[in-house]
Formats: C-alpha cells, structure tokens, sequence
C-alpha cells in the first residue's frame, strides 16, 4: 500500500493548494535527501520541487528498493504519463500496481503480447462464441474489378464498358476497432489473451463501436474485424461511414439510399436541384429524425413538400461525415489524377485510384454519381449538368486532411473536375 512520507516543516500555503499535495509536499529538496526519507519504506512517496527546473513538481517512489523520481503534472487532475487521477494517492496506487506487475511477470506480459496464449486458458471457455464471432470471422477480399481483353479496343479506358465486377456483400469487409482507453469497474479480463487487466483506473481500452475489451497492448494485435454493435451506434449523422453501414449489415448508408429515392421520385425535374438551398431549419429536422428514427424517417412531401430539404439533407450528411466519402489519404491522389493533362491519362488515374476507396465509400461514391448521372439526363427542366453538379459536390466529397482553407481554395478546380468525369464517365469508372 502506498504510504506518505509528511513534511515537518511549513511550506507555502500557497503552493500547496495550488496542487492538492499537502503534508507530502516537502518544498525543494534534493535527490539524494528524498533517497534518505525514502530509504527502507517500500512504497512510500513524497513530493519535492525540482532543484534542477525550479517551479517543477516531482512525485519521489520507493519500489524495489530504489528510489524512482516521476516528472508530477497537474491539469485539474495528477498525472505523470497517459492516466490522470484525482488524486496523488490514487496515482501512486495505480503506479504501485502496475510497477509489480510489470517487475513479476515481465516475461508472462511478453508471451501475452506476443503469443497469445487464449485458446488453452479455461477462462476462455466462458467466452468461447463470443471469442469465435469476434476473433475467427471469416475474411473476404477486398473488392476487385477486372477487365476483359478486347484486341478490338485500343483505350484502356472504353475497355471499362467491358468489366466484370467481382460481386460480393459489401459489409462484410473489414473494419478497424476504434479502441478508447476505458476504467473497468471490478475484475475484469482482456477478450484477447484472457488474461486479467490490473490497474486502479484505465486498465485497458473498450471498441467503442462494438464493445470489445483487452489490454491497451493487445489492441494492437487484434485483427480488423470490428462489427459494430447497433446499441452503441448513438446517431446516423456524424457517424463514421463504415461503422454506420456495417452496423445495419448494409452495403450504403440508410441516409443516402432513403434520400437519393425520395429525390428520384418527386424532385428531378425541380430547377436548380442540389444548388438550390433549403431551409436550414427543417434540413436540420431531417438530421434529427435520421438519428432519432433511423430508415423510419419520414420525408415524404407530406411532411416536407420541397426537395431542396432533402437534397441539402443529404448534402449535409456527406458534408459532416468525420473521413469524407473520398477519403482524407486519397485526396492528394485524385487532385493529382485531376490535374493531369492527358484526357485518357486522366480518366485512367483517377479510377485506379477508386479502387483504393474502402469499401462502404467505394459504394456510396458509386451509387450517388450514378444518381448524379440521372440528374444531369434531367438537365432541360433542373438546370443541373455534370460541371455544375461538380461544383456543388467538389468540396461535400473532398476535404483535404489538413483542413487549410488556402488548400480547399487551390485546388477547388480539381475538386469539380474529379466529381464533373466521375459523373459524366460513370459507365466505366465503376
């Protein structure tokens, strides 16, 4: 247990409000004098302010009978590496904990890290279907498109018409777990190695998608096999692409197919489609009814009779999405792809680098620029051709990673010249 070595003497009041230490605070003092106070009492702890870097705070341990000094920080909470605590009783705890541990079982943490060792475990076979869903789901490959060798057609890119899509249930691809450190209440052991998570506070890390458990060092040996867990999917809007579509097992987002079909039937003809703004109060009534209500939104004209609401709800879900539908390590690749001065050239690059969208994105971007297309067949009564559509989907559908307004400006042209032969080559570059 850890034990506080007080201080005789008056220290600034000041100073010790100022960081919650109180009678362990023992004011600048040196090294080799907390290694005296310390000296013999194994888990016992001071404070002292730095003699090296005065103003600074170090927290002084007595573990293995040595003295370790820690660099002590304080934010409204202690903390002398990634957790923080509410106090510096809590920390040193915790530290104690941890400190065993890793001096007992350093070998035993390796082979758990290294060479999981879950399938001999009896604890294990408590978890044994939700191990074998989770951690043995079979893999697909990626999505592939291939072509058929025509000696006939000179273009590689009039050879898109001649494609063979490798079909396949697009949500059953892979997803990476978006692990977050979380503080178990009670015993608790890693669905990895099975084996138990120590600490007082941040023992491990949570998916927080699909709920599942392990230790901060195993989370990066599990495999990308995440299948999200509806309960924990709190909205629609704002909601990580893949995560949503995985979730409801389906292969696009709900938002865009219910959109995209409601536009189709009343709205195709209306002018200025997609351009023209509707009312930002009851495209944000659509939000909040995806998210509340899910596919039983309703949009129907009875309850919004201008499709320029459900156009710019649409809009605004592509617009808020956390990775773009065009994927922030790809944007550099189609600006490239755009600015090439080759039309063929051009068209060629651009669609080999939609092969390397993900999945869920590779199918949404597909399925709207082939509504897109249909629009633009509309363009006598919406106004709405290939260009101006562009314009208007350019930035919703890529944001640089950066997120630099002088980037978004440069490369704006880019940006409508992608979506513009996205939408005018549809036919062949999906």
């Amino acid at each position: 247990r850890p034990k506080r070595i007080t201080c005789p003497q008056e220290v600034s009041l000041l100073m010790v409000k100022a960081f919650l230490f109180f009678n362990r605070f023992h004011g600048m003092i040196s090294r080799e004098y907390a290694d005296e106070l310390l000296a013999g009492k194994e888990g016992a702890y001071l404070i002292r302010e730095s003699q090296r870097q005065p103003g600074t705070h170090t927290l002084a341990l007595s573990f293995g009978h040595q003295t370790l000094n820690y660099r002590l920080f304080y934010d409204g909470k202690h903390f002398v590496g990634e957790k923080r605590f509410e106090s510096v009783h809590d920390l040193v705890t915790d530290a104690l904990i941890t400190l065993y541990i890793e001096t007992k079982a350093a070998e035993y943490i390796a082979k758990m890290t290294t060479n999981p060792i879950y399938e001999h475990l009896g604890y294990t076979s408590l978890l044994k279907d939700k191990m074998v869903h989770r951690l043995s789901r079979g893999r697909t490959e990626p999505r592939r498109v291939t072509f058929q060798s025509d000696d006939r057609i000179s273009s590689p890119v009039v050879q898109r018409n001649a494609l063979k899509d490798t079909s396949e249930k697009l949500s059953s691809y892979e997803k990476i777990h978006n692990f977050k450190v979380h503080t178990f209440r009670g015993p608790h052991w890693c669905e990895y190695c099975a084996n138990f998570m120590w600490g007082l506070i941040a023992q491990g890390v949570r998916c927080s998608d699909c709920g599942l458990n392990v230790h901060k060092q195993c989370s990066k040996l599990v495999p990308s096999d995440c299948q999200p867990d509806l309960r924990r999917i709190k909205k629609v809007y704002s909601c990580d692409l893949t995560t949503l579509v995985k979730a409801h097992n389906t292969p696009r987002p709900m938002v865009v197919d219910i959109c995209i079909r409601e536009i189709e039937l009343r709205g195709m003809k209306s002018e200025g489609l997609y351009r023209v703004s509707g009312f930002s109060e009851h495209i944000e009534d659509v939000r909040l009814a995806f998210d509340r209500d899910g596919e039983k939104a309703d949009i129907s004209a009875s309850a919004y009779a201008d499709i320029n609401i459900i156009a710019g709800a649409l809009k605004l879900y592509l617009r808020d999405l956390p990775i773009p539908v065009i994927t922030f390590d790809l944007y550099s690749k189609f600006i490239q792809a755009a600015k090439l001065p080759n039309a063929e050239s051009r068209l060629e690059a651009i669609h080999d680098v939609l092969l390397q969208l993900p999945p869920a994105h590779y199918e949404t971007l597909r399925y709207l620029m082939a509504h897109l297309k249909r629009v633009t067949t509309f363009e006598k009564y919406n106004l709405m051709n290939a260009e101006n559509l562009g314009i208007v989907f350019g930035p919703t559908l890529m944001q640089p990673p950066e997120q630099n307004a002088l980037t978004t400006l440069n490369d704006m042209r880019q940006q409508k010249l992608v979506v513009q032969l996205m939408i005018e080559h549809e036919d062949v570059l999906f």
